[in-house]
């Protein structure tokens, strides 16, 4: 919502809802036309080896990249526990299937969250200044935000286990699911971002939960929540990592030794980029211009307008010829824009609106807000 602006935020976070919808229905069509059963194999049958080696990077690298377990408190201490404790463990499952339950107890701890976010909005939000261009219809920083939206609606790399995991797979079981569960997530998606937008406005940083003070308790909870469902979810996308290994250097299958050794190294090696990176916002926007915006914009479109035998005036193709364009834009000005504009970080620091003294409830004017922060800002340095 700061980078998009508030309006076309909303409208943005309703078309990626509809295009991963569109694709990831699409995916499993390619499947079918192919007769394929992994994202991997579908990709390979239709562009070769050096597509099935392009797929193999993103799906790699976007799990692989993504453990933002970020703490402050004893931050190191605590990933590190609570990876050996929990994300190890969870992770050495074979079976997809078994991370049903933990994905379950995830989805409830968001909809917890999402209470927290929507309180603070109204306890908190009316004593935040608002920035000027707050209620702006459209910022040029559009891209990035599509970027970070795909990264929220991305499980393209996973769904062809997720699909050959239920109980009598066909295609239009999946397009039910897939229609439901896009539907869910777009609604968590508006009322997390509208909350915390109408909250914070202009000082929004890139991890929401930097927006708040360290004193507050309910927030406090809210943050050991998040970590609780990041500890349950990393698993499934460290199944991906792992199956794209043994895909390409072990045939596809791993000994019970080899699939434990592969587990732990990228289990290991992943936490450490996490012990060494505190900024969520730009994890989220590389992650999502370079590698959810082509598995959801561009390679499934792609294998489908290969594979199809439809006349060129079908529906799904009209529409995989403009994903695949698109897709292709957002990418290449995303990662521009990503790099030479990252989102806010505040590396720990809390919000100047945090000390009271500093701060003034009762006068919220534009200049009085600049001086304000500004003492706030030299403040905060002082006091490190």
């Amino acid at each position: 919502m700061k980078q998009a602006g508030f309006p076309l935020g909303i409208l943005l976070l309703l078309w990626v809802s509809y295009v991963t919808d569109f694709s990831l229905v699409l995916l499993i069509k390619g499947g079918a036309l192919s007769g394929t059963d992994t994202y991997q194999s579908l990709v390979n049958k239709t562009f070769g080896f050096p597509g099935y080696l392009l797929l193999s990077v993103l799906q790699f690298l976007y799990p692989f990249i993504v453990d933002p377990e970020n703490l402050f408190i004893g931050r190191h201490f605590i990933i590190g526990l609570s990876t050996v404790t929990f994300t190890l463990p969870l992770s050495l499952y074979r079976d997809i299937a078994k991370l049903g339950k933990v994905s379950l107890i995830s989805t409830g701890l968001t909809t917890l969250i999402l209470g927290i976010v929507m309180a603070r909005a109204v306890s908190l939000g009316p004593h935040i200044p608002k920035t000027e261009d707050a209620w702006v219809f459209a910022k040029p920083n559009a891209i990035q935000a599509v970027g970070v939206m795909s990264f929220a609606f991305i499980c393209h790399h996973n769904s062809f286990l997720v699909y050959s995991s239920l109980e009598e797979p066909t295609v239009a079981k999946w397009s039910r699911l897939i229609r439901m569960s896009i539907v869910i997530s777009v609604f968590i998606c508006i009322v997390f971002a509208t909350c915390g937008y109408l909250t914070f406005t202009g000082f929004t940083q890139g991890d929401l939960f930097e927006n708040y003070c360290r004193n507050d308790d309910l927030v406090t909870f809210g943050r050991f929540c998040y970590g609780i469902t990041v500890i349950l979810t990393y698993p499934m996308e460290c199944f991906v990592t792992r199956e794209v290994i043994a895909n390409v250097f072990f045939g596809g299958n791993l000994s019970l030794v080899f699939h434990i050794v592969v587990t732990v190294i990228v289990i290991t090696v992943a936490t450490l980029v996490s012990l060494l990176i505190d900024c969520l916002g730009i994890v989220l926007e590389l992650n999502g211009v370079l590698c959810a915006t082509p598995l959801i914009f561009i390679i499934p479109s792609a294998c489908y307008l290969k594979l199809s035998e439809e006349p060129k005036t079908h529906s799904d193709k009209i529409m995989s010829c403009v994903m695949l364009p698109i897709g292709a834009v957002v990418m290449v000005f995303g990662f521009v824009m990503a790099v030479t504009n990252p989102q806010d970080c505040t590396h720990g620091q809390e919000m100047f609106y945090c000390f009271p003294d500093n701060f003034s409830l009762t006068n919220t004017s534009d200049s009085h807000v600049q001086q304000t922060t500004q003492l706030s800002i030299l403040n905060i340095s002082l006091f490190q």
